[in-house]
């Protein structure tokens, strides 16, 4: 089976906001606008925060799209216009606090020693070294996103002794303690609560570089959304792109003033689960961990417990835009029961892609199971030939259409066409 689309209902119960800039967009393309946008979004939520698994949860996704060259994943950087007007007011402001600064500093003598602020900023490049991650998190007072659209960026700075800042990406996910001391640079920088979201896409090759091990903890924090199908031209000259372009912009300034209005608030806005709603989380979660322990493996675990949260968040982010108008009135935000069944929905969707990708990375060899399958199969095979040897091994059809992926990817098998396999 293929890695679903993001079920068509999802996106007819969405806030309006995100209605309005997927709309002009169809099949993968749609999808990667829509999980782009909430990795974006979830940096655009300052001061509200949610309770879960006893630890203050603020609104921030981790984002990864695995694609291959040429496949329409580009469509992702619509999703940063959302951000710009407030990354732009950060930077700008910033820069004119540093400038005062330093004139102060000329005019006066008494200032000469006082130390003038840092830059700000709320996109954060990849491409910088750990001091400088720990700096810009410092200074920031709600939060920051990294934005790369190769995969390769990222995994070239953790393959760095100077900026490996992966022990910083899986703390501040669950936003516990940070710190740093060098003693040569006279660097100490310790964040208490740090925030930070990520949007990454990359191809498959560039997947391995950037994981190394799918038991590190990195892989479990990332909401992933993959897919192999190629795109096809399209008319590159065509009025569309400037439409959609419209859309987003039109829609940053709403974030804009959105996320001016959330900052100004003296305390934060506690987001919270109907009781209705913790009971079916609970329920939902609870079998789908124990179809992983049958059917998949127990490794995953961390993933799924991950992807509870992930639910969590999405449903934080959908609320707040469905409530933006009225948002800074409240101290409490319910749930919106739609919201809650969209983001359950689409994270079911999302589980089934990281359990895909999750078999890409440190390919091995088969397990017991898996070779009397492949033995018992002949070359070429169907796809409903193994679901038949599946059924004499009490094996459900959904599992042997995740291990044909997983016999591709491992390279012992190859797709001749849809449906129609050989052995390697």
């Amino acid at each position: 089976m293929e890695r679903r689309l993001i079920n068509k209902e999802v996106y007819n119960n969405l806030p309006e906001d995100l209605k309005l800039i997927t709309e002009s967009f169809e099949g993968r393309e749609k999808d990667i606008v829509l999980v782009s946008s909430l990795g974006v979004l979830s940096d655009c939520l300052p001061n509200i925060k949610g309770y879960y698994d006893g630890d203050d949860i603020f609104a921030n996704l981790y984002v990864l799209i695995i694609a291959p060259p040429a496949s329409g994943k580009g469509v992702m950087n619509f999703s940063r216009i959302l951000i710009e007007p407030i990354h732009n007011k950060i930077l700008e402001d910033s820069k004119a606090e540093l400038l005062l600064c330093e004139s102060e500093k000329k005019k006066s003598k008494d200032s000469k020693n006082d130390i003038c602020p840092n830059i700000k900023i709320k996109i954060l490049p990849a491409n910088v070294s750990t001091a400088e991650m720990y700096s810009f998190l410092g200074s920031s007072e709600h939060g920051l996103l990294i934005m790369e659209s190769e995969a390769d960026t990222l995994s070239n700075m953790l393959n760095n002794d100077w900026s490996n800042y992966s022990d910083v990406l899986r703390k501040a996910f669950h936003h516990e303690p940070i710190s740093i001391s060098r003693k040569i640079e006279k660097v100490f920088e310790e964040i208490n609560q740090p925030k930070l979201s990520m949007v990454i896409s990359g191809t498959p090759n560039q997947l391995q570089p950037l994981m190394k091990s799918k038991d590190n903890g990195l892989f479990s924090r990332f909401l992933i959304y993959s897919f192999d199908e190629i795109a096809e031209f399209k008319d590159v000259f065509a009025i569309k792109s400037k439409d959609n372009r419209k859309a987003f912009e039109k829609l940053s300034k709403v974030i804009f003033d959105l996320y001016r209005q959330l900052t100004e608030l003296e305390n934060p806005i506690e987001f919270q689960f109907t009781d209705n709603q913790i009971k079916r989380f609970t329920r939902r979660f609870k079998f789908i961990r124990e179809d992983v322990i049958v059917n998949h493996t127990a490794s995953f675990l961390s993933n799924l417990n991950r992807h509870g949260l992930i639910m969590f968040r999405i449903c934080m982010i959908l609320t707040a835009l469905r409530n933006k108008d009225r948002i800074t009135l409240k101290e409490v935000l319910v749930c919106n029961n739609r919201d809650f069944l969209n983001a359950l929905s689409l994270t079911a969707t999302l589980l089934r892609h990281s359990q895909f990708t999750f078999d890409t990375i440190e390919t091995g060899i088969l397990s017991t199971q898996d070779e009397e399958i492949l033995d018992s199969l002949n070359s070429p095979f169907t796809r409903q030939d193994a679901i038949a040897i599946g059924e004499k091994m009490s094996i459900p059809i959904r599992t042997i259409d995740d291990k044909l992926v997983q016999f591709q990817n491992k390279r012992f098998t190859k797709k001749i066409k849809k449906g129609l396999y050989k052995k390697l």
